[in-house]
């Protein structure tokens, strides 16, 4: 037999046994998809287990209808098919309504090998599970329908079919090739052999068989089903402050939750004989505030106003909401000075500025740094005396707070604290400039869960870390090691309640609009633009008036038929940057206004004062559009609030590119905000839209937010929290059996 014919036997044995193995990895890949899938079922069968075991154990023997309502909303997940408890003898006295009514009690758990036992042949698995309160015992059922693992696995196959498919196909066409090459060669070899001998010399050398390519096609689709699975959302929850309390009451039972936030979500004013009662004007506040009215517990703040300690107790503690208390909090006195450096100078003078990218310079005093390290100290005594447990959920709020976590950690080793940072995270290299980068950032590390705006911001902080300390970085896992704690980092979008409080009551968008052009002289016909916010040089209030006067030059025929209201709530006034702010807007505004205004029209009503919630969300009702053009922004929760007020599906959202917001709100008109002529161009585009385009793009703007509001932000955050502390306790239960 030839060389050739020999190379050719190598090459199709060799296809052969590749193809034979494909098809035997495709087989052992479904296999091992199959039980992975049964292994999910089980987990999902055991989770539920551990989330109401103590519950059931509590009531067994008592009233059942309590167990039967807490079953019922637990087989809500369209995954779980059924529930049950059987008691000692072998009898159902609690079964949902979708128990099969065949289905009979084991008299053991055991005879069923604890869970996967197949009923009426393979349409269920069930998960059994024993129970004890005193001398009661029982077993727990939780009866799940197989088509979850048969679609999977029909998923799995069908993707390695084709995959085996695929490289068995490119086999036989590399194989083809490499035979044909092979034939091409040999045929050359003859004829350059026979041309030799012609010529006396020697014959050409033996033929080699090529390699052929191995694929990894197979592996990797694996491998992104794997991610796949990990990824999906296996909950359709629908959060409200309802959904807050059953999460924290099946994954969190009995923990105690503290917020800690420089800014008070009530505060007490004296004037005169009278005290009255503020809500701030604060995205921060609107957001926390329903989390703290749906989980319980403490607030933490500092007390500000000048009647707060006429109405604490001895304790420093006060409860909240008045009227209709709901939580406590409790107050942290801090002097003029030490507000000075702590919250005016390195807070909103240096890390403000810093985390912006501002065209504002930081300012870093050392009394300030000693200020702020002094103040979070103070906190971090506080929340330690306020913890009734060594293992309390501490939610520390923002950037006031950078050394809280770590000092509340030395205090409380077992604490589960949860940092959310409310402003964006900077570059690595704009951080550098802070001089005490290495403190704040292992001070944030003491965190259990770190928490930013957006994946941008956790990936700076990452790169942040990896330059200025030592530390490990797992970017694939999303954590950091430092001095022996490990930290999840995580984006968490927040936003707002669902239905917003301060659209109770509201009256209709007509009585809206009506009100607020009878306040501001406006005729009925009068187009009118809103903006609301702090008076703070991130907002782009600047931008945005000359952004109205250059509407107003290149479309004059706006001009007595449009009016712009800008809401700008006084903050931070001992800063000389907002002072100038304030100034300078006030100055465009009457430059603008005597430019084209007129007897009987304003085109600009800047407004400085602080309104309430309510007041805001009748201006957004009354509005045709909103303008939201900051410079840079976190996240930007007026962009969600004017969606949320306009239930009537009316109404144009102009938001920058650069509030986080827009990642979500891509309905909006986005702008850039240093571009003034863009905004104008946008500002007239909107007031010129039709009314489908309208009510489609706030329809889904509304959706989103009504589907990711504040409470699915807090949930996601004490999901993972309880995820670690479960985690944590095992490894110490793990421990301890050594």
């Amino acid at each position: 037999m030839s060389r050739y014919s020999h190379a050719v036997i190598f090459v199709v044995a060799s296809a052969t046994v590749l193809a034979v193995l494909a098809v035997a990895l495709v087989w052992l890949s479904k296999t091992v998809v199959e039980r992975v899938a049964q292994r999910d079922v089980e987990m999902r069968s055991e989770l539920v287990f551990n989330s109401i075991r103590d519950r059931i154990e509590r009531e067994m023997g008592g009233d059942t209808q309590a167990l039967r309502t807490l079953f019922e909303r637990v087989t809500g997940d369209e995954r779980i098919l059924a529930l049950g408890l059987c008691d000692g003898p072998g009898r159902m006295i609690i079964a949902t309504k979708r128990m099969p009514a065949q289905f009979a009690c084991p008299l053991r758990a055991e005879e069923v090998r604890f869970r996967g036992l197949w009923v009426d042949g393979e349409r269920l698995v069930i998960g059994a599970f024993p129970v004890h309160s005193g001398s009661e015992t029982g077993t727990l059922l939780v009866l799940h329908e197989r088509g979850f693992v048969t679609e999977r696995v029909g998923q799995a196959g069908w993707y390695l079919i084709m995959a085996g498919l695929t490289l068995i196909v490119l086999i036989g066409v590399l194989a083809t090739l490499a035979v044909v090459m092979l034939q091409r060669r040999y045929m050359g070899s003859v004829l350059a052999t026979i041309e030799s001998l012609r010529e006396g010399q020697p014959a050409s050398p033996s033929l080699a068989a090529p390699a052929l390519p191995v694929s990894d096609d197979v592996r990797k689709l694996l491998r992104d089903f794997r991610d796949r699975i990990r990824q999906e959302d296996t909950t359709n929850v629908e959060w409200s402050p309802k959904a807050l309390q059953d999460l924290l009451e099946n994954e969190l039972p009995d923990t105690e939750v503290i917020i800690a936030s420089n800014r008070e979500p009530y505060i007490h004013n004296r004037d005169g004989d009278v005290i009255s009662v503020q809500r701030p004007a604060s995205g921060l506040v609107s957001a926390l505030e329903p989390v703290v009215r749906a989980t319980g517990g403490t607030w933490v703040a500092h007390g500000s106003g000048s009647a707060d300690r006429e109405t604490v107790d001895a304790n420093d503690r006060v409860l909240v909401p008045p009227g209709k208390p709901a939580y406590r909090l409790r107050r942290v006195w801090i002097s003029d000075e030490e507000q000075d450096g702590y919250y005016y100078g390195l807070s909103n003078e240096g890390l403000w500025p810093l985390c912006h990218l501002a065209y504002v310079r930081p300012i870093f005093r050392e009394s300030d740094w000693q200020a702020y390290v002094a103040i979070n100290q103070r906190f971090a005594d506080a929340i330690v005396r306020e913890a009734t447990r060594p293992d309390p959920v501490i939610l520390v709020q923002d950037y006031h707070f950078a050394l809280l976590p770590k000092m509340v950690r030395e205090q409380l080793p077992k604490a589960t604290i949860l940092t959310f940072w409310h402003i964006p995270w900077p570059n690595a290299e704009a951080f550098g400039i802070c001089p005490w980068k290495e403190e704040i950032i292992a001070g944030l590390l003491g965190s259990t869960v770190l928490g930013f705006h957006t994946q941008a911001y956790c990936n700076n902080f990452f790169d942040t870390v990896d330059r200025f300390i030592e530390s490990r970085i797992d970017r694939e896992h999303r954590s950091v090691v430092h001095a022996g704690h490990e930290t999840m980092v995580r984006p968490y979008p927040i936003s707002i309640e669902w239905p917003p409080a301060a659209l109770a009551g509201q009256k209709p968008v007509d009585e809206c609009r009506r009100v607020v052009r009878e306040r501001y002289g406006l005729p009925a016909d009068m187009r009118i633009g809103i903006g609301i916010e702090r008076f703070d040089y991130t907002k782009g209030i600047l931008d945005r008036l000359m952004a109205v006067d250059e509407l107003l030059i290149r479309h004059p025929e706006w001009k007595g038929r449009f009016t712009f209201i800008q809401i700008a709530a006084p903050t931070r006034s001992k800063l000389a940057s907002y002072v100038n702010l304030q100034q300078e807007a006030q100055r465009i505004t009457e430059e603008i206004n005597a430019r084209h205004g007129s007897d009987g029209y304003q085109p600009i009503h800047l407004v400085i004062r602080h309104h309430e919630p309510e007041d805001v969300y009748e201006l957004f009702r009354a509005a045709d559009l909103c303008v939201v053009s900051s410079l840079h922004d976190g996240m930007n929760l007026v962009a969600k609030e004017f969606v949320a007020a306009r239930d009537d599906e009316r109404g144009v959202l102009v938001l920058s590119r650069f509030a986080g917001a827009s990642s979500e709100l891509s309905e909006a008109l986005i702008i850039n905000p240093y571009d003034v002529h863009g905004m104008a161009t946008a500002i007239d585009r909107g007031l010129s839209m039709s009314e489908d385009e309208q009510r489609e793009r706030i329809r889904l703007m509304r959706n989103h937010i009504r589907e990711r509001n504040v409470y699915r932000w807090a949930g996601q955050i004490l999901i993972d929290a309880s995820r670690i502390r479960k985690r944590l306790k095992v490894n110490e239960l793990h421990s301890l059996g050594e």
